[in-house]
């Protein structure tokens, strides 16, 4: 009777502890950024599935300490950008590759997940997929400066001394795009980017001249644009799009040689312990009416295909003047950043500055 009562209350702990653990499976931890996961969106999700969502809120280089830490434990799906995925992974392991055919691919607008995809494979396996993007292209005063459409207009006489840049990066890399270069081509060979970087270094310091000022803080470019001082900028599509719902005539446009676009990922972590939730994650806010409702939050868009189509009022007026089909086709991705390069630029940059 004792062998038989202990193999009762044996079967019925193991019983319990599968109904722990399936219960405890019915969770997914993500690891993502601020206003990425609206209220409505979550609870949505959760009376759809039944799984709960727990959210720790990060930016990209804690979501890489935090993996690399427990070796990409602790999260079911996390967030970086794009271009911070195969270096962290080559070098890691904290990522897991992507099982495509559990995705609804048709859900993503199709040169945004493929620009993605390759940008995030790493020998021949895919870690991210496309959510959350802006872009940097031009701020313009239509009426002061019509004839701004790329960021080479920016040293023209339209706009003599009434121009502004970052003396950043971007910069470097969307001034060679106008030049007919392609950095991102020359990211695997230091000599050739060095060489690049030399040209629009150049083309840079002849250019200074044009500006008003090189900003630094959002608030300064936003005032002098407010104020007249400054009639054209390189700068961030949701700046463009607040001093439009001010003034018409100033309007973000994405350049002839193309915006620069970042992109924020989902990507699952090498010791996730509930992919199933991941996946159904991901689907779920690639849905366009979900996906609407997460751009309001954010205040960019997403990668969801017809998400555009249902943003309320004014901002989807503005996305869509902004971004035709052909613009969102010719955006340029930022892909992972190889080693020494951002040393040739800070070079580069130096030697700006400090140009009369």
């Amino acid at each position: 009777m004792k062998r038989r009562s202990f193999m009762i209350r044996s079967v019925a702990l193991a019983a319990l502890l599968a109904a722990s653990g399936a219960q405890a499976a019915e969770k997914l931890r993500l690891l993502t950024w601020a206003d990425y996961t609206p209220k409505e969106v979550v609870d949505a999700f959760t009376k759809e599935t039944g799984i709960e969502v727990e959210i720790t809120v990060s930016n990209n280089e804690e979501m890489i300490s935090k993996l690399r830490a427990t070796q990409g434990a602790g999260f079911d799906l996390a967030q970086p950008s794009q271009d911070r995925i195969t270096g962290p992974q080559a070098e890691f392991g904290i990522y897991k590759p992507l099982d495509l055919s559990k995705l609804d691919t048709k859900l993503f607008i199709g040169s945004m997940l493929e620009a993605t995809k390759k940008n995030t494979t790493l020998e021949g396996k895919v870690y991210g997929l496309p959510h959350i993007w802006g872009t940097d292209g031009l701020v313009v005063n239509t009426k002061a400066a019509p004839g701004v459409k790329d960021y080479l207009d920016l040293c023209g006489a339209e706009v003599a001394g009434k121009a502004s840049l970052r003396a950043k990066r971007p910069t470097l890399i969307a001034f060679a795009f106008a030049m007919g270069m392609d950095p991102f081509a020359a990211y695997g060979n230091e000599k050739s980017y060095g060489e690049m970087m030399e040209k629009v270094g150049a083309k840079l310091t002849e250019c200074k001249k044009n500006l008003k000022f090189f900003w630094e803080g959002k608030d300064a470019l936003l005032a002098g644009l407010r104020a007249g001082e400054v009639t054209a900028a390189m700068a961030w599509d949701t700046g463009g799009w607040k001093l439009n719902g001010e003034t018409p005539e100033i309007k973000f446009i994405a350049p002839k040689s193309g915006a620069l676009g970042w992109v924020d990922t989902f990507a699952i972590p090498a010791k996730g312990r509930n992919d199933d939730a991941a996946y159904k994650w991901i689907n779920f806010n690639m849905r366009p009416d979900v996906a609407a409702k997460v751009a309001a939050s954010a205040g960019n868009f997403t990668a969801s295909a017809g998400a555009d189509k249902l943003a309320a009022g004014k901002l989807k007026d503005q996305f869509a003047e902004s971004f035709p089909q052909a613009a969102i086709d010719n955006i340029k991705w930022y892909p992972a950043v190889p080693a020494g390069l951002e040393a040739i630029e800070g070079k580069i940059l130096d030697k700006v500055k400090a140009a009369n």
